[in-house]
């Protein structure tokens, strides 16, 4: 048996931070010699951070990766580590793995498949690497190999996919593989969406077997640059078995998974399979003057399974959700320098929603990280409670880990704020204030009322007539919305924490938001989920709960009630279904406009035979009425705070779903419709 023990590191890193990634990086250094393993893959371009933009056309950005990995280099000896930065070459700068050896930079592999749809923009700012072309680079004082390159370590031989490079059909492993490989290592920054996971560990295990290799998957973790959520959950693979996978959506800026390879194993599957292996020398293989230790049989226990228990259970989507959002508003938080959070809590569905998992955020984060460090992380949030000691010998805030000391935290993290109007009803009061007390935020109430009529005067006086509900509804609804904003921004300016938006993805699909009003905040973690997803969620969320923190049964107030706007008068039976049409139908229109691109008319047909239960003529006018109002609020898309990304259906302008913000309309598709409509649906019911 010939045995190495290999590890991938899932870090959260941060685009530009160069200290502060560097830092982690050496933590996972530190980490794997600690561990004895050998050879080390961490993330794609994990030196500069993934999500640097335009920047990576910045020379300085580019000079500054080359110094950061200068400042690692002397920290690796006795290991084998891949680093992802960006790379200059001639005239062009590409996504680069730097393998680094024993302290010595060896070589440089270039990403030869850019990522270049949805939430991707890759080719805007990398050239992708032509497969088989091989030069010669200055990097960090060096001047070293770069190109399509594979490397002999001591007798164990190494090659690349980086990410991208393993989700397309013609693999860089195959060529690797036909050439004579023993790993595969993967640098990826492979960021959240549902069911993606399960993708991600096909390829793996499949790239192993088919390339009879070992191979080692590393992701970033966390909300790294604003918008995409990383999971982590390192993979590594020998010949087709899984051997370990790591955690996902580790709140920790540093986590490790090891395995145990055994190369003679390997290289039995390699001779077994028909794949034609070229010379074994060659100018693509880069001999390095250092060979790996050997793990004694002894000692050859792999890391295994680390799933949590909820990622065998039956809600993996909830939970998924759950954590995503969590994570990605934790490091929103931090990374922004926030010192907690504000929710306008309104008691309906969104706003409880966005509550919810602000509170699980901070539970999750100081279940792994402990509270005194969250603590530290929130600022002020983190005052310590009255009675302890004000902070450790280093300056950490000395607060013990328990559950008292945790809803302290919480309380002085987290506040929720209800705003009534004279339409405000005791049920969406009560619901938001049992809410906020269970999750052991602070509630405090604003009677805005006064201002809404001030600002009714303002206006009356000004046109020289009086307002009414039959005349002016959209206007009365709307300054309701507005004049809820500056106190919530107010009390967020106050203590240095992050308004949080609770607009949803329907919503922002029809426009049915106040632009500064229910819009305002500085993210926006829900406008990337749907409506009746959302409700059903919220429903598991009262009864199940995420595993290891269980249920928040004072939802049941929330869910109990139908969702509504609360900005007409009481007597007007105001809800959100009967201003725009049921949830799961506007979703339905949604999908088939947006995520498939369909016609009003294609999209009714498919409703019309979906939905039967609702007459066609109705089914047309909600179509109809969905691509008025998507062309009509484009505007107001633009101008949502960011969005986390958790699906293909996401809607961000920035990020994923462009449209015009002037357009026709869909004037003559509308037309199209109704006259099918007229010949089709036959006579109403």
């Amino acid at each position: 048996m010939h045995l190495i023990r290999v590890a991938g590191a899932a870090l959260n890193q941060t685009p530009l931070d160069w200290d502060g990634n560097r830092d982690r990086i050496l933590a996972a250094i530190g980490r794997a010699r600690v561990a004895g393993v050998s050879i080390l893959c961490l993330p794609e371009l994990c030196i500069s951070g993934y999500g640097c933009e335009d920047a990576f056309q910045s020379a300085g950005v580019q000079h500054s990766a080359g110094d950061v990995l200068a400042e690692i280099l002397p920290h690796t000896a006795d290991l084998v580590v891949a680093l992802g930065l960006p790379v200059r070459f001639e005239s062009a700068v590409y996504d680069a793995a730097a393998l680094v050896a024993d302290g010595r930079l060896v070589g440089i592999v270039c990403k030869q498949h850019l990522a270049g749809e949805g939430i991707h923009y890759e080719p805007r700012w990398f050239r992708a690497w032509p497969q088989g072309r091989r030069d010669r680079v200055v990097v960090a004082g060096e001047r070293v190999p770069i190109g399509d390159l594979r490397f002999d370590c001591g007798g164990v031989r190494i090659g690349f996919e980086i990410c991208e490079d393993a989700w397309v059909a013609q693999r860089p492993g195959a060529s690797l593989a036909a050439r004579g490989i023993d790993l595969i290592l993967n640098p990826s920054a492979s960021h959240f969406a549902f069911g993606k996971d399960e993708v991600r560990r096909r390829f793996v295990l499949e790239g192993s077997r088919a390339f009879a290799c070992g191979y080692v998957y590393a992701n970033l973790a966390g909300n790294e640059a604003g918008r995409a959520i990383y999971d982590g959950g390192v993979l590594v693979a020998a010949a087709g078995r899984l051997l370990a996978a790591g955690r996902r959506f580790p709140f920790a800026e540093c986590q490790s998974t090891e395995a145990v390879v055994d190369l003679d194993a390997v290289r039995l599957a390699q001779q077994r399979t028909s794949l034609a292996t070229g010379p074994a020398g060659g100018d693509d293989r880069i001999t390095v003057d250092f060979t790996p230790a050997t793990v004694r049989p002894e000692a050859s226990t792999s890391g295994g399974d680390l799933r949590d228990a909820w990622e065998r259970g039956p809600h993996v989507k909830e939970e998924e959700f759950t954590r995503a959002v969590a994570l990605g508003l934790f490091d929103y938080v931090r990374k922004s320098g926030s010192r907690g959070l504000v929710v306008s809590a309104s008691g309906g569905a969104d706003s409880s929603a966005v509550a919810s998992l602000a509170a699980i955020a901070l539970r999750l984060a100081a279940r792994e990280r402990s509270v005194g460090e969250v603590a530290r992380l929130l600022g002020g949030a983190g005052r310590v409670p009255d009675g302890h000691p004000a902070a450790s010998s280093d300056g950490t805030p000395a607060v013990p880990d328990d559950e008292a000391a945790l809803h302290r935290l919480i309380a002085r993290a987290l506040t929720c704020v209800y705003q009534s109007t004279a339409n405000s009803g005791p049920v969406t009061r009560a619901a938001a204030a049992d809410l906020a007390g269970a999750l052991g935020a602070t509630f405090l109430t604003f009677d805005v009322e006064p201002l809404v009529r001030g600002y009714e005067r303002l206006v009356t006086d000004a046109i020289g007539r009086a307002l009414s509900w039959e005349t002016d509804d959209v206007a009365l609804q709307n300054i309701q919305a507005r004049t809820r904003a500056p106190g919530v921004w107010m009390l967020a300016n106050l203590t240095g924490a992050l308004l949080v938006s609770t607009s949803n993805r329907s919503e922002a699909a029809v426009g049915y938001a106040t632009m500064d009003g229910d819009t305002a905040g500085g993210i926006a973690p829900i406008a990337g989920i749907d409506k009746a997803y959302l409700r059903r969620w919220l429903r598991w969320l009262e009864r199940d709960g995420p595993e290891g923190l269980g249920p928040i049964p004072a939802l049941a107030a929330v869910n109990a009630q139908a969702p509504t706007a609360e900005l007409r008068p009481a007597t007007s039976g105001q809800t959100d279904e009967a201003d725009l049409m049921p949830y799961d139908v506007l979703d339905t229109v949604e999908r088939l406009a947006i995520g498939e691109k369909q016609t009003p008319l294609e999209a009714w047909r498919q409703v019309r035979a979906r939905y039967p239960q609702h007459d066609p003529r109705q089914l047309a006018v909600w179509t109809e009425r969905f691509f008025r109002l998507w062309s009509r609020n484009q505007w107001k898309r633009e101008r949502y705070a960011p969005s986390f990304h958790l699906d293909d259906q996401n809607l961000d302008p920035k990020t994923w779903c462009r449209f015009p913000i002037l357009s026709g309309g869909f004037e003559r598709e509308c037309a199209a419709l109704r006259a099918a409509v007229a010949s089709e649906a036959g006579p109403a019911k």
